[in-house]
């Protein structure tokens, strides 16, 4: 195979991925899927190993490299199969992020996966948007250990209906599954067509060359960094309980186009949900390096090989069931990118930025248990005109208007800030950044669903550090509640400021209200009619002195 060969087959195999996300976004109920694009798709081996994946979310890509090999090395595989898991200490993040993998068969012979990973808004959590203050996973929804949801191309309906079971509106997750389920339906079509078109033998000798090509990028890459050992330490803000400055500790060593991570020395898992399991810390490290690498690099398993990590069992990156999870795939794995790319500071100054905003700043609300029945139309209702969102779950009515006051409803979204500077270009301001890589939601799908109302969504301004590069400026987003809500904000970088680099200016920190009242990086509290939740998130750190 020649690398025009290679090339058409990189890009082909990353076609299947890219075609799955299509479906996947366009057969969804959810805002948080259709609209935000909270998910990710991939292809991998027989044995597990990522072959392909399309540039959707970090986080979920790096944790499933990760962890699939052991996943899959446990299932009998039938052609036909789908199996279901979202338990973070089996290959997951965290609850609400919920995987189905397919098996794909051809001519009889198991020749690979396809899986996609979809965040969803409700999962059976303690609160709305089941992204609450937990002390434990059990608190955070349903934990699915691996199991099939489909078997001989049918729905299991005991193991749907359990999942289901523990959601406030069926309808929407019974949607968002089914979306999950054509998705890799569509993968596999795809994979097999192609598959069928080159043979079995020639795919296989296709994908080894294609991971020992990712495998020598990476290898050139990590050469250019000089071997040494560079440290870092960074902090997360809270827990949520009372638990503050929580130290992450990096132990960077390169040698010879190899890199290992140490996380010795980091705080020990904390009572509150920001620890993190090992796929997540995984994801965060391969994500800072793959960055480094040239963007034709294929998103393969060869590309990681180099990286090794190691981190202490019951640390705050290693956490043992039955941690609570909820915001260390959301908000520690944001710090440990800050943490790899401040050791890699030491090594290579000048392809390192500053810190970015360093969180997702994760909203989750919806109505509270209880509330009306009789389908009457409330004050809050949305406007006509909705998608199939406003679709009613068992036991409600709807007019086709979206999401109604006598309806439950549960909503989930992360908000953008400051990008960091780097040495030759100012920070963005107003956007996603590192371990995510959705969306917002416009203004008018959140309005026409939900008793919500955008007051105010605007740059920050002035929130970037200073420096030979400016920082970029994060967000306000201020809404103002039609009905009673429960609200849950999940937040970081509002003590400790993105830090800048070269001697460039911190950025500002974050800051939490209801109202005129400051709140905390982490809360949870019910709000009434007429109030409003103003967040502002951080600017991005400078990078350079000013001359």
């Amino acid at each position: 195979m020649n690398p025009i060969e290679l090339s058409i087959f990189s890009s082909r195999i990353n076609a299947v991925c890219d075609e799955m996300g299509a479906v996947l976004q366009r057969a969804a109920f959810s805002p948080n899927i259709r609209d935000r694009l909270d998910f990710s798709c991939a292809v991998f081996d027989v044995q597990g190993e990522l072959s392909a994946q399309a540039a959707h979310i970090p986080v979920h890509l790096g944790s499933m490299a990760y962890a699939m090999r052991d996943i899959v090395k446990e299932i009998d595989w039938q052609n036909g199969d789908m199996v279901v898991v979202n338990d973070p200490f089996l290959g997951g993040t965290h609850l609400p992020d919920v995987t189905l993998i397919a098996p794909v068969f051809v001519a009889g012979e198991l020749m690979g996966f396809v899986a996609n990973r979809a965040h969803h808004a409700d999962i059976g959590g303690d609160s709305p948007g089941s992204m609450p203050i937990s002390k434990s996973l059990a608190e955070e929804g349903l934990v699915i250990p691996p199991q099939h949801l489909l078997q001989n191309g049918e729905i299991n309906q005991p193991v749907m209906q359990a999942i289901l079971q523990v959601t406030r509106n069926k309808t929407i997750g019974k949607g968002d599954f089914s979306a999950q389920i054509s998705a890799n339906r569509s993968g596999v079509l795809r994979l097999v067509d192609l598959i069928e078109k080159l043979g079995r033998s020639t795919y296989q000798i296709a994908l080894d060359k294609l991971n020992n090509y990712a495998f020598s990028i990476a290898r050139e890459v990590l050469a250019s960094i000089p071997n040494g050992d560079y440290h870092f330490t960074d902090v997360m803000d809270d827990d949520g309980l009372g638990n503050i400055d929580l130290a992450i500790k990096l132990n960077l060593t390169v040698r010879d186009s190899t890199v290992h991570a140490d996380f010795a020395g980091t705080a020990p898992q904390t009572a509150g949900n920001i620890n993190c399991p090992l796929s997540v810390v995984a994801a965060a490290v391969y994500y800072v390096f793959r960055c480094l690498m040239p963007d034709y690099t294929p998103a393969c398993a060869g590309s990681f090989k180099p990286i090794t990590i190691e981190a202490p069992p019951g640390s705050l990156v290693n956490a043992k069931r039955p941690a609570a999870v909820a915001a260390g795939n959301v908000e520690t794995s944001t710090r440990i990118v800050d943490v790899v790319m401040g050791a890699l500071t030491e090594a290579i100054p000048d392809q390192i930025p500053a810190a970015s905003h360093g969180s997702m700043n994760n909203l989750a609300m919806g109505s509270l248990d209880g509330g009306s029945s009789d389908g009457s139309s409330s004050e809050g209702s949305s406007s006509e005109g909705s998608s199939s969102e406003g679709s009613s779950s068992e036991g409600e009515t709807s007019d086709g208007a979206g999401i109604h006051k006598d309806r439950h409803w549960d909503y989930y979204e992360t908000i953008g800030g400051g990008m960091g500077a780097g040495p030759t270009y100012q920070g963005l301001s107003a956007v996603q950044t590192h371990m995510t890589n959705t969306r917002n939601t416009p203004i008018e799908v959140l309005e026409a669903n939900y008793p919500l109302q955008v007051n105010r969504y605007a740059i920050r301004e002035g929130t970037g550090g200073t420096g030979l590069h400016r920082g970029g400026d994060g967000l306000i987003r201020e809404i103002e509640f039609t009905e009673t809500t429960s609200v849950t904000l999940l937040t970081e970088r509002r003590t400790h400021a993105p830090w800048g680099s070269a001697n460039g200016g911190s950025g500002q920190s974050g800051v939490n209200k209801i109202n005129n009242k400051i709140m905390p990086a982490k809360f949870s509290t019910t709000v009434e009619k007429g109030d409003c939740l103003i967040i502002e998130t951080a600017g991005g750190g400078g990078w350079g002195k000013v001359n």
